[in-house]
């Protein structure tokens, strides 16, 4: 455990080219070639936290001000994903979630009841997390171990059933997501954008990046919608300029660093389709990876910097919603990844999708801040004077209401009933569903 909690606290641009190069050599690439792969993923892994901490850096200040403009007084903080991680894995049931999601995940490949091989084990946080919130309402420790068990489960087979749609829009072949935040907007989005394209009028809108710059000129660049969160800010002029140009900066260099890690998974995801195929016929092997890889697309960037504000004000107006939105504003990207796949890119769609999600989501993380405020407790969490705390991404996602309310109310009945249904999903999808030719793009 020692090793292992080593091994993960040198971070994602360490763990991930050294699993990947590992991972190279099992599917019999060369060594020379899977070490430059590795590495790749590890530049453009850097690469990209660099620009998102660059998102985050600006958007954070922005919120903040912006929150002391409208006089808020909301009483649960929004922490976001980085503490709310370390809480989870502060835990002594969330420090072993890493071994318990690649053990489910070994069992489920080798049994055919999954096509992924996840390799962003960072993300096994979410599991700790509903483990952690779970025990923390139970007080049982086996409880919480079944809970990540069942979590991990409901993500790989979510992350089989986007596997399709992640390669299409995003030009991933044989990359899919497995990122706790970013999963649950699948199965929200769907619904709605079938009522979507029964609404008279709203069917025949279609806001993509292109059509917003065609009809409305510079006017329509996202980066404008930094300059706007600037002036809601009350910034002086200058810093309202910088913050528009430091937009437009992410949307530019992110893709390209998309495109870097994209050059270091290729042969990868290549070698192990080329694996499966000789030794398991007719079966295919998907990559799990996080779903940083999709923010840097414009639809959803410019879709998210809309929400920034639009989240704030929901929180005001919302009756009963008690969390303050702060921490996880710069999350809203990762919220709405797989959201925006499903609308094709459609902005004016992955906004209204993105505000009922945010609506909701509010109200989840307002009932978990009890729970999340005394995991922090538990795990020795410095909550800053903070009495209560929540989390607008995981802490409002409607897996944690699902999981945790039924793990708090029903207990071993409640969440042995979600790992049945998973399971049964799991098996009539891989054993008895007729398979569909799934095209990479």
């Amino acid at each position: 455990m020692a090793i292992l909690q080593w091994f993960v606290n040198t971070g994602a641009s360490v763990m991930l080219p050294v699993l990947l190069f590992i991972f190279a050599l099992v599917l019999g690439i060369k060594p020379g070639r899977a070490f430059k792969s590795g590495l790749t993923v590890g530049v453009g892994f850097v690469g990209l936290n660099l620009v998102i901490n660059l998102l985050t850096e600006n958007l954070g200040p922005a919120a903040q001000a912006m929150v002391k403009n409208f006089g808020l007084n909301l009483h649960s903080i929004d922490i976001g994903w980085p503490a709310a991680s370390a809480i989870a894995y502060g835990t002594v049931l969330g420090s072993i979630a890493i071994p318990v999601g690649i053990i489910v995940n070994v069992i489920l490949l080798f049994v055919g009841l999954t096509k992924i091989l996840n390799v962003d084990i960072w993300n096994y946080w979410h599991i700790a997390f509903t483990g952690s919130l779970v025990y923390v309402a139970t007080n049982d420790f086996a409880l919480g171990i079944l809970t990540m068990i069942v979590h991990s489960m409901l993500i790989y087979l979510m992350g089989d059933m986007v596997a399709p749609l992640v390669q299409k829009h995003y030009g991933l072949p044989g990359i899919t997501f497995t990122q706790g935040a970013s999963l649950p907007g699948f199965a929200l989005a769907l619904p709605l954008n079938w009522i979507f394209d029964r609404i008279p009028g709203i069917s025949r809108i279609k806001l993509t990046p292109e059509t917003i710059q065609k009809r409305m000129g510079v006017f329509g660049d996202s980066t404008v919608i930094g300059l706007v969160i600037g002036f809601l800010a009350k910034y002086s002029l200058a810093k309202t300029l910088q913050l528009g140009i430091n937009t437009a900066a992410v949307l530019v260099v992110m893709p390209r660093m998309v495109s870097l890690l994209m050059e270091g998974l290729t042969p990868i995801s290549e070698g192990a389709n080329e694996f499966v195929k000789k030794r398991f016929p007719g079966r295919q092997l998907f990559i799990g990876m996080d779903s940083a890889l999709a923010v840097g697309q414009e639809a959803v960037l410019s879709a998210s910097l809309i929400l920034v504000p639009v989240t704030i004000f929901l929180s005001v107006i919302l009756p009963g919603n008690s969390v303050l939105p702060f921490g996880d504003l710069a999350t809203i990207p990762f919220m709405i990844a797989i959201m925006a796949a499903v609308f094709r890119g459609d902005i004016f769609r992955t906004i209204i999708g993105g505000i009922v999600d945010i609506a909701i989501s509010l109200y989840i993380a307002s009932w978990v801040a009890p729970m999340l405020t005394q995991a922090a407790k538990l795990a020795k969490f410095n909550m800053h004077g903070n009495s209560s705390i929540s989390v607008l991404s995981d802490g409002g996602s409607w897996t944690t209401l699902l999981i945790v309310g039924l793990g708090k109310t029903m207990t071993w009945t409640g969440i042995s009933l979600i790992g049945i249904a998973v399971l049964a999903i799991m098996i009539w999808q891989n054993k008895f569903r007729k398979p569909k030719i799934e095209k990479n793009v």
